[in-house]
């Protein structure tokens, strides 16, 4: 089967060397995102629950140990908040959104050279094709008018793996950039949300400053001297 497959690649030309060659590339690289973003995807609101339970506690020091052993951006968001837990309001969402910015070109590096991949792979086919092409009508002019199907079968089994070949690499590429990008809006989603429920939850319920409607109200008054 080895040899079959082998025999394959030379009988498409030079560009199937090519497609091989980018083949290998886009398994590495979605092995690579996929673990990635598998082991920084963690179950957001349980995270965030654990943090507030820590918090409820008023130990802040063990929330953010929790979040420095707990991999992935949310983890780090919610340690930028939990850094500034006294700032004032817009001070902590700045560090919170600068923390956010800062893990969001982790999660899209080497997507875009998946993406290139899927479409570039097209591309070599095409050209892979045109080769093919060129072999065949070679053939025409060297056999003339007796030229035999042999003489330009080649050109054409050519012109064939090579259009086969890059439709086999464009569209598990191009399936492989969407579902990595899914898991990135998902991961994205994540961090917004645990974001703004951490900085809500400090604001408030940690800083021991109840709403006004909780506040008590005075049943008696005050008896004059």
């Amino acid at each position: 089967m080895a040899g079959f497959d082998f025999n394959l690649l030379a009988q498409g030309g030079p560009m199937m060397w090519v497609l091989a060659v980018l083949a290998v590339l886009g398994v590495m690289l979605f092995i690579e995102r996929t673990l990635y973003l598998h082991r920084g995807h963690i179950r957001a609101k349980a995270f965030v629950d654990g943090i507030k339970n820590i918090l409820a506690k008023r130990r802040l020091v063990e929330a953010m140990t929790v979040c420095e052993e707990t991999p992935g951006p949310v983890a780090v968001v919610v340690k930028a908040a939990l850094l500034h837990a006294d700032d004032s309001a817009e001070a902590m969402r700045f560090h919170v959104q600068e923390a956010a910015v800062i893990e969001l070109p982790a999660l899209e590096r080497r997507l875009g050279s998946i993406a290139a991949i899927a479409q570039v792979a097209p591309l070599v086919g095409l050209l892979g094709t045109i080769l093919g092409m060129i072999t065949t009508f070679a053939a025409f002019a060297q056999g003339g008018d007796y030229a035999r199907p042999s003489m330009l079968a080649a050109g054409i089994w050519q012109a064939l793996l090579a259009t086969a070949g890059s439709l086999m690499l464009a569209i598990p590429a191009h399936l492989a950039y969407h579902f990595l990008s899914g898991r990135v809006r998902a991961i994205v989603r994540d961090i917004e949300w645990s974001g703004n429920e951490i900085m809500k939850y400090l604001l408030t319920e940690y800083r021991g400053v109840p709403p006004v409607a909780d506040l008590p109200e005075p049943t008696e008054e005050v008896a004059k001297p």
